[in-house]
């Protein structure tokens, strides 16, 4: 079953001798639960396909259907509430409220959603993370890599169908980047929860269903990694 289908998306920047075409009629689909990875030069239009994937920005045309959803059919404040509770975002900036611990960073999204948190839930994620011990840190108290495992807690607590991370290890050492990596595919494996993710390291293809290239606002399949 396709969780996302991307239909003839168009984003073009600026008018006249200024105009950029960021992405050029880019159509695919997603299935749930695949690990789809985006590789591609800088200035390639990667981050533009993500943005407009997750709801962050509009298409000049073209559509995006997430879980059967016209999501930019939607209203305003129905996108806003269908985002927050279907979408996780990882960046490459951890983000991370310095005053609030890692177990409070982790629930932030729910209590601003006035959802109450499922401690079971988050005591299994902290777990998976390996951040039990870590729980009530603050952020300066951890390494990058712990806090990155932090932003990936958070991206997962409101159990979103479809996690978007973009350049998430490019903060990290080549060995956290592969424990991120390693541990953003067990946890989506473990839910049955989809990932789009951006790097501009192609050797963490392997770790991936599919492989997006992404040139000049084209996008092309280059095929799968390793499961």
């Amino acid at each position: 079953m396709d969780l996302l289908i991307v239909e003839n998306l168009c984003k073009t920047y600026g008018t006249g001798e200024t105009k950029v075409d960021a992405l050029k009629n880019v159509s695919f689909s997603v299935s749930k639960g695949e690990f789809i990875v985006i590789v591609g030069p800088s200035g390639s239009g990667k981050s533009t396909l993500l943005n407009l994937i997750g709801a962050l920005d509009v298409p000049t045309s073209g559509k995006v259907f997430l879980d059967g959803k016209d999501i930019f059919a939607m209203k305003e404040e129905e996108l806003s509430v269908f985002r927050r509770r279907n979408i996780g975002f990882i960046f490459q900036a951890y983000n991370l409220v310095p005053e609030l611990n890692v177990e409070e960073n982790i629930i932030l999204p729910l209590l601003l959603d006035y959802r109450k948190p499922d401690k079971k839930y988050i005591d299994e994620l902290l777990g998976i993370l390996g951040l039990t011990e870590r729980k009530y840190h603050l952020p300066h108290q951890l390494s990058g890599g712990q806090q990155q495992r932090v932003a990936i807690g958070r991206a997962l607590a409101t159990k979103p169908a479809i996690i978007l991370a973009d350049e998430p290890t490019g903060n990290l050492d080549t060995k956290n980047s592969r424990d991120v990596i390693n541990l953003m595919k067990m946890s989506v494996e473990r839910y049955n929860q989809t990932l789009i993710m951006i790097t501009h390291n192609q050797s963490f293809a392997s770790f991936a269903d599919r492989v997006l290239n992404v040139v000049d606002g084209v996008v092309t399949e280059l095929g799968g990694g390793q499961r």
